[in-house]
């Protein structure tokens, strides 16, 4: 019988044990994104875009290379430079133009609000850094403006 290192036992141990990544045992966490909702300038004009059909539709010009595990994550909304809402990602679809169609589930989903820096295009986020998802009863007029939040999160109380 072939003789082998620790290393290696535990090695082959190991991929006995572990399920494969995405596998229904331990299914891969979609993976998310952050953009600026910088045509909105509000929240209820952000959320009037967004609900305003069966899918809202956004383009960009690259497709994200990681975007088959974005299916099902979420595109995290940033006003003010705060992150206050998400849309769920439903997939990708290629234009004519060669920029690509980001569809999105028609509801905003409210988030506890978090400061976050201005940046162009969008932004990856894992599922373990993206906000939580506010009571469903609570108001966006309950939620801090985002300047507010930056500015409370720079003072190490947000």
């Amino acid at each position: 019988m072939p003789r082998i290192g620790f290393k290696e036992a535990g090695a082959a141990l190991d991929h006995r044990l572990a399920p494969p990544v995405g596998s229904p045992i331990l299914p891969a966490m979609p993976l998310s994104m952050t953009k600026i909702a910088y045509r909105s300038g509000s929240l209820d004009n952000l959320r009037r875009w967004v609900e305003q059909g069966p899918e809202a539709l956004m383009t960009t010009r690259y497709l994200p290379k990681r975007h088959e595990e974005m299916i099902g994550g979420s595109l995290y909304w940033i006003i003010e430079h705060a992150i206050v809402a998400r849309s769920e990602i439903l997939g990708f679809e290629q234009r004519p133009d060669a920029r690509w169609t980001i569809r999105l589930a028609p509801k905003l989903v409210l988030v506890h609000p978090r400061a976050k820096r201005a940046h162009q295009g969008w932004r990856y986020l894992e599922e373990a850094d993206a906000p939580e998802d506010l009571p469903e009863g609570m108001l966006a007029g309950e939620m801090l403006p985002g300047r507010l939040v930056r500015e409370l999160s720079k003072l190490g109380l947000a």
